[in-house]
């Protein structure tokens, strides 16, 4: 066995820059290795039962598939002795309301901005082309023949791009795309000239969430990243500062409170909260609508299981969309909903107090809707795959 983690990821993914970014500030000792090291193909994959990253492999073997799930698993460690346990803060804030909103932009991070994430890439191919096509054969084909890692590249490259327009980015919706992504940046750089964290001195669930669009995609090709730098330093430093595993904040004067006040959290951080429910909210509607739907025509769905022909497909169906005043297609994936439930959980657990506190701030910021969107059945995650939980029970007469 190993005496420390084991990291399977790549620099240029979303989801590893999640995971890498907590075992960092977390200050948890670990091995990062990629998915062209044999031993991924050989003994990863199939034990996970299909190529998917991120994967930690923990000490005693264990493997660990999804960022939210590895953060999770290695927060529930905490107060234990565990090998691997977390050593830094918690992710999930102290006062309930800013853990439900750390959570809201855990799920804003790893799926809203992820159609930006995207085309920022894959769309700008004079700046980011070659850098891509580097940063990913380095990854993928460690060992093969340059024709051979061309071959693997421009397979990879064509599934990320089809993925791309499957999840809304047209030639019609990309200019509102880009917009959408200049508005965060300048929220966020405002945000973070007064806190060098989302919400306080502390990295939480909402950093995380954040991290991993802006770290692997935004801040790293070349093109966004050059915007980045340009209208929103102060998120590029961010970028930075979630990459360190100490607090590295010399650049903000004085003491900084570990955790924003929940009952006046400051205008900055509810605009971020507005733009949230512009941006997002009509998606992940359509989403619970349409898997709504789908589950009613599946009455026969057996829990432990998604439904799907292939386990391993995450993709149910696609819905239209009214986005920033255009119609959009997108795939419907109800990894979505597993993310959304976190965020319900943590709301439905607040006591009356707390809980008025976040209907006031939802209210005030347009997301109250958020908190009553509940899915027909719960997801949940097992065997590395999302599955559909037990059919709630109903009323009878």
């Amino acid at each position: 066995m190993n005496a420390t983690p084991i990291l399977y990821g790549m620099p240029g993914s979303l989801y590893t820059a999640k995971v890498r970014s907590y075992l960092r500030k977390q200050r948890i000792a670990f091995e990062e290795r990629t998915p062209g090291d044999p031993r991924f193909s050989k003994e990863i994959e199939p034990a996970v039962g299909r190529w998917i990253i991120p994967v930690l492999q923990m000490p005693d073997g264990a493997l660990l598939q999804d960022g939210t799930d590895i953060v999770d698993h290695l927060e529930s460690l905490r107060s234990g002795a565990t090998s691997g346990a977390s050593t830094g803060p918690s992710a999930s804030p102290p006062d309930g309301v800013l853990n439900v909103v750390a959570r809201l932009l855990d799920l804003y991070g790893g799926e809203g901005l992820l159609r930006a994430a995207m085309h920022f890439r894959w769309n700008f191919d004079a700046d980011n082309l070659a850098f891509i096509q580097s940063d990913f054969t380095a990854a993928l084909a460690q060992g093969k023949s340059a024709d051979e890692a061309l071959m693997i590249f421009a397979f990879a490259s064509g599934r990320m791009r089809k993925t791309a327009t499957a999840i809304g980015v047209t030639p019609a919706t990309s200019p509102a795309v880009e917009d959408s992504l200049r508005e965060l940046l300048l929220l966020l750089n405002s945000h973070l000239e007064k806190t060098p964290y989302l919400l306080g001195g502390t990295p939480s669930h909402a950093d995380y969430g954040l991290i991993g669009p802006m770290f692997a995609h935004l801040a790293r090709d070349p093109h966004p990243s050059s915007l980045m730098k340009r209208i929103a330093p102060r998120v590029w430093r961010w970028v930075e500062r979630m990459n360190a595993p100490d607090a590295d904040a010399g650049d903000y004067i004085g003491p900084t409170p570990a955790w924003l006040d929940a009952e006046n959290p400051g205008e900055t951080l509810e605009a971020l909260l507005r733009f949230v429910a512009s941006d997002y909210l009509a998606d992940i509607e359509a989403h619970v609508n349409f898997t709504n739907d789908w589950l009613a025509a599946r009455p026969e769905l057996v829990a432990g299981t998604n439904g799907l022909p292939r386990p391993g497909d995450r993709v149910i169906g696609k819905v239209t969309i009214a986005w920033r005043g255009l119609p959009m297609e997108t795939l419907v994936m109800p990894y979505r909903i597993f993310m959304l439930q976190r965020v319900q959980d943590a709301a439905d657990a607040l006591d009356a107090r707390q809980r008025q506190t976040l209907d006031a701030l939802f209210a005030r910021t347009g997301l109250a809707s958020l908190l009553t969107l509940r899915c027909q059945r719960r997801l949940e995650r097992q065997g590395h795959l999302e599955v559909w939980g037990p059919a709630r029970a109903t009323s009878g007469a």
